[in-house]
């Protein structure tokens, strides 16, 4: 009994090994490949013609893609500025939101089932941690919202982040679609531009005031937001005195 106790308690650190082999494996094998030295803006161009050589398979493979960014941190503005070359503003935008929000529960669902493990067995034994813990597992979608729309938090650490916690997957799934859905708007209008720039000056222009208008609401939201947090809190205080 002593042994199997033993090999449960190993199993979150052996998961956890294992989830950084995985990763580490992974960052080398697009590091041999070249990938992430050719996934740049400079190189937009070039790999908008080398996407689109895959034809009919050339959405999923850029799903794909993106499954690759999320999970091995390579940078997201290109390959969202590539999805609005390569399928257009439009259908870039619906590609984009599929392998980015693929991405991020991919990501989520790794460090959940690896780590988040130990983190419950740390909050059982420190009361604090676990009240912490206990607080964002209700109130994580607040978190998740603003740091969603503000572009200052690294996107792929997000995804492993929360998965560290207890915020239930599908409020974060469901929370993180809404607060991409405006940034994402905005580059893909904005590479949609680059596209329609090569003849079109006056959709160049509606693109890029679409885009514009997008990146201007996201700025505006974590202010709104904080307002309505604050006042919820106003709301309540006298309630809790009686």
């Amino acid at each position: 009994m002593g042994e199997g106790n033993g090999l449960k308690n190993k199993r979150p650190w052996l998961r956890l090994a294992l989830l950084a082999a995985l990763l580490a494996a992974g960052l080398v094998a697009l590091r041999v490949s070249g990938l992430t030295a050719h996934l740049t803006l400079d190189n937009l161009q070039a790999l908008a013609q080398e996407v689109r050589g895959l034809g009919w398979i050339a959405p999923a493979v850029y799903v794909g893609l993106w499954l690759a960014a999320c999970l091995f941190f390579l940078p997201g503005l290109p390959i969202t500025l590539l999805g609005a070359v390569v399928f257009g503003a439009w259908w870039g935008m619906l590609w984009v939101v599929i392998g980015s929000n693929l991405g991020a529960s991919l990501a989520f669902l790794a460090s959940r089932y690896a780590v988040r493990p130990l983190v419950e067995s740390w909050a059982g034994k420190n009361p604090l941690f676990n009240r912490i813990d206990q607080g964002v597992a209700r109130h994580g979608w607040r978190m998740v919202m603003i740091t969603r729309l503000v572009p200052l938090f690294p996107f792929n650490l997000q995804n492993y982040a929360y998965g560290l916690t207890g915020i239930g997957f599908a409020t974060y799934a469901l929370v993180s679609l809404l607060c991409m859905l405006p940034g994402t708007a905005a580059y893909c209008l904005a590479g949609g531009a680059l596209v329609s720039g090569q003849g079109d000056i006056k959709k160049t222009l509606l693109y890029l005031a679409l885009g514009a208008v997008c990146l201007v609401l996201v700025s505006l939201v974590p202010g709104w937001i904080k307002k309505k947090v604050a006042a919820n809190d106003s709301d309540l205080a006298p309630n809790s005195g009686r």
